[in-house]
């Protein structure tokens, strides 16, 4: 029996008027059948034709798919022996910048059904500790440098990042390897292997909530399965015999870097070239040196690329994959004009989303100026009224609502904060307010989510209020997102000081300063009478956001 009129899908909307949702106009993509996949085995076991995995742009060391998987294969065993012991269900920690060593802790650890958690270098001892006694990790991959930032007090045993161990090492207790010496390890095909199926935990990485604290994301094997399957149909790797080159400039902690360049390329067959921190000339050297075709970044590399006086040189690069923020109609322009050939493409997603949820696929696509693209195979979406409650239809602007296989399983022991972000039949509420038009694209208005986003950083406004109260000088304090050109946003305080304090601009961003990672810093401030607060006591963030810019 056919299905009546009224459940149609507009082929051109892909809007449904009987469900009031909308189906991505994209093809679905396949996803296994088998219940007990977990996304290593998965990635393992594609078929293609890519021979360097990774390649360190530093010193031009290469690894190969053969000598990935073995030392993936090597490291677990070592990791599931004493004195490590690392089980299913245990969590291991990632405190590194972007090495080709990230890729082998992470698939080492999440093949033995271990969950993984990441943390910004950046990020201060106390951040850390936060994290750690929330996460509560057994096992810890660092370097050298950043091994003073984790805390003491927790029992936290330590695989280096490093290829060699120095004498000073013995010195710590905590260390029991280096990740050269656990990949060397001989596979033991002997040993107990935990089943992990695809509805397991494979990630918990922390996203800044709309108030207070960071909270953890639990993102399955199925999550970064279907995430896979998406990264490969988006660069068209499935089934090519063509060997594209990617240089990762984005950070590997962050959800973009880890699904797409610590998983996702690997199970393609592409090559991903590490730079351990963006900048601009060792980021153009490698483009050249290795050949690199594609080029994910933030819009802030994009900005200074266009900024720049000549035209960069970028080799054999075809396309520039932007994600973070939306690109304004300015920039892409400015883009095209200076570099004409290469395709500029776009995405949006979110920590709760595992990374894509929209995305421009195509340069023509991306002419849709201000758009985030088309929906992400196998995802739904609902516009919904933030006050009715009313799903609406094309060209109406609501929260946007996703579903799709790759949504979160949850925050981490927060049930409540679970309970108010993912309905009980799987939609995702992401705080975003959008409208998707006749064609089916997704355009982001506004969030009603109130993040400030640093350089695609997250800094969470409540955050930041939370310190600046402790100053024995300050009264009451709103946090906002400043625009700005070269970083996006950032965060600009609203103080109300204390009566006879004649607290300073300077002495209040250098109180922060002294107590957060770099990209929390407040850069900007004005002292007020009283902050604008609603009946209930919240903060109009949006009448301050109104002043501040009035004047620029």
């Amino acid at each position: 029996m056919g299905r009546s009129p009224e459940m149609e899908v507009d082929a051109r909307s892909g809007y449904c008027a009987a469900t009031r949702t909308f189906r991505s106009r994209r093809a679905d993509v396949p996803l296994p059948a088998d219940p007990e996949v977990d996304v290593v085995s998965f990635l393992a076991s594609r078929r293609h034709s890519g021979v360097v995995a990774l390649v360190d742009a530093a010193t031009g060391r290469r690894i190969t798919f053969t000598e990935l998987w073995r030392a993936v294969a090597g490291a677990a065993s070592a990791l599931a022996a004493h004195p490590v012991s690392l089980r299913k269900g245990h969590v291991a920690l990632i405190l590194s910048p972007n090495s080709v060593h990230f890729p082998v802790a992470a698939l080492a650890a999440m093949s033995l059904g271990a969950v993984l958690t990441t943390a910004n270098p950046l990020n201060t001892p106390a951040e850390i500790a936060k994290q750690v006694a929330d996460a509560r990790p057994v096992l810890a991959f660092t370097t050298r440098e950043l091994l003073p930032k984790l805390p003491r007090a927790h029992d936290l045993r330590v695989v280096l990042l490093e290829s060699a161990r120095l004498p000073g090492d013995s010195a710590d207790p905590r260390i029991v390897a280096t990740i050269e010496e656990i990949s060397a390890t001989t596979p033991d095909p002997a040993r107990r292997k935990d089943r992990v199926t695809q509805d397991d935990p494979a990630t918990l990485l922390y996203s800044s909530g709309t108030t207070g604290p960071s909270k953890g994301v639990v993102a399955t094997h199925r999550s970064l399965i279907s995430m896979v399957q998406i990264i490969m149909t988006r660069f068209r790797l499935e089934g090519s015999d063509k060997t594209e080159t990617f240089l990762c400039t984005v950070p590997m902690f962050h959800v973009y870097g880890l699904v797409a360049f610590a998983t996702g390329l690997l199970g393609c067959g592409a090559t991903v070239v590490v730079l351990s921190k963006y900048e601009l000339p060792e980021m153009l050297r490698s483009i050249n040196a290795y050949g690199v075709t594609y080029l994910p970044l933030v819009p802030p590399i994009l900005v200074a690329m266009v900024a720049h006086p000549k035209p960069l040189p970028l080799g054999q690069m075809r396309k520039v994959l932007s994600g973070g923020a939306p690109l304004g109609k300015e920039l892409i322009e400015g883009f095209r004009e200076k570099y004409p050939q290469v395709e500029i493409l776009q995405g949006y997603g979110l920590t709760e989303s595992t990374a894509i949820g929209a995305s421009t696929d195509s340069a023509e696509e991306s002419r849709r100026y201000g758009t985030a693209g088309l929906l992400s195979p196998n995802t739904e979406a609902k516009i919904v009224d933030p006050d009715s409650g009313e799903a609406l239809p094309v060209n109406r602007t609501g929260e946007l609502w996703i579903r799709g296989p790759y949504v979160m399983k949850g925050y981490f022991k927060n049930a409540e904060a679970t309970q108010s972000t993912l309905t009980p039949d799987g939609w995702l509420k992401t705080g975003d307010l959008c409208y998707i038009d006749e064609d089916g694209y997704l355009f982001v208005v506004d969030r009603l989510k109130e993040l400030i986003k640093y350089k695609g950083y997250q800094v969470p406004p409540a955050e930041l209020e939370a310190l600046l109260l402790t100053h024995p000088e300050v009264t009451d304090v709103a946090v906002i997102p400043f625009p700005d050109r070269e970083v996006g946003q950032f965060p600009m305080a609203y103080i109300v000081r204390k009566k006879g304090s004649n607290l300073s601009e300077r002495e209040v961003m250098e109180f922060v300063a002294k107590q957060v990672a770099p990209y929390k810093k407040v850069r900007k401030v004005a002292f007020v009478t009283d902050i604008p607060k609603n009946a209930s006591g919240k903060i109009l963030r949006k009448d301050l956001i109104k002043l501040a810019t009035s004047k620029l």
